[in-house]
């Protein structure tokens, strides 16, 4: 089954990839790419937008339609993309640095817009490709290339900010939480308008090696420690203390922002 959706959905010609051994980002690839499978999206009808940084490499072995944009701007490129051609379904892959800092205003009003637009946010709390500085998400007081003495920037919590800005659907998990994470981007790309999924990543190369986490494995072991699961924290509120929740964390539908602007198109045309 893991060979036939490398063969269906991926450009074999350019793998291997260029990720670290360890790094998570390979794992939330193979998300997106089973999401779309069990969806039964038509490839020719599907989108990947990315920006710049370790997880917007991920576009460049889809085998879509697909967009490597420049940094901090691939909401922008997907919102172009969207009304040009609303059929299609756009999915943005981005990382924290990419979608909170340069691109943190796209983010805001893309949300606000609510237009359908999935965007996936690799997050690994780390700038990786460009030498391991510190980011929107770097948590308090870890080290970073640019913060040797500690992040003192108080970081985002990225599910708050795109629910905040007004985001239909919002929802988060974790490379080790592969399963769940699929069925999350699987619920997002349902979502008819802007959803917004954090995946989780692990970066042993810079943020895990600075901030000594250990090696890839123990990374991942502390993701599964971290993060508990909404439905069993709603059961058990006692498991979740001190823990980060992750599973569906907002679904709220909306009016889609390409139909409202085809309904005033429709409308001047009738005038005419």
């Amino acid at each position: 089954m893991q060979s036939e959706l490398v063969q269906k959905y991926l450009r074999e010609d350019r793998l291997p990839h260029i990720w670290c051994p360890g790094c998570g980002h390979g794992v939330i690839m193979h998300a997106v790419i089973r999401a779309i499978d069990n969806l039964k999206l038509d490839p020719e009808k599907v989108c990947i937008v990315s920006g710049i940084g370790c997880s917007s490499r991920a576009s460049g072995y889809m085998n879509f339609n697909t967009l490597h944009t420049t940094h901090g701007r691939a909401l922008a490129f997907a919102t172009g993309v969207k009304m040009s051609q609303p059929d299609l379904h756009v999915i943005v892959l981005t990382g924290d640095g990419d979608t909170s800092a340069i691109g943190g205003n796209h983010l805001i009003h893309a949300a606000r817009r609510n237009i359908d637009i999935t965007t996936i946010t690799f997050n690994n709390n780390i700038y990786g490709m460009t030498g391991g500085q510190y980011s929107p998400t770097t948590p308090y007081m870890d080290f970073g290339t640019t913060a040797p003495y500690g992040n003192i920037d108080n970081s985002f919590d990225l599910c708050d900010l795109a629910k905040g800005a007004g985001a239909s659907y919002v929802g988060r998990a974790t490379a080790y939480h592969a399963v769940q994470l699929a069925k999350i981007i699987e619920s997002a790309i349902s979502n008819k308008g802007f959803s917004f999924v954090e995946a989780v990543s692990s970066c042993p190369t810079y943020y895990g090696r600075k901030n000594k986490k250990g090696d890839a494995v123990n990374m991942m072991k502390t993701l599964k420690d971290m993060y508990v699961d909404i439905k069993i924290a709603e059961k058990k509120p006692e498991l979740a203390d001190g823990k980060i929740i992750f599973g569906e964390l907002y679904n709220n539908p909306q009016d889609e922002y390409t139909d409202k602007y085809q309904k005033i198109i429709d409308m001047l045309k009738k005038e005419n």
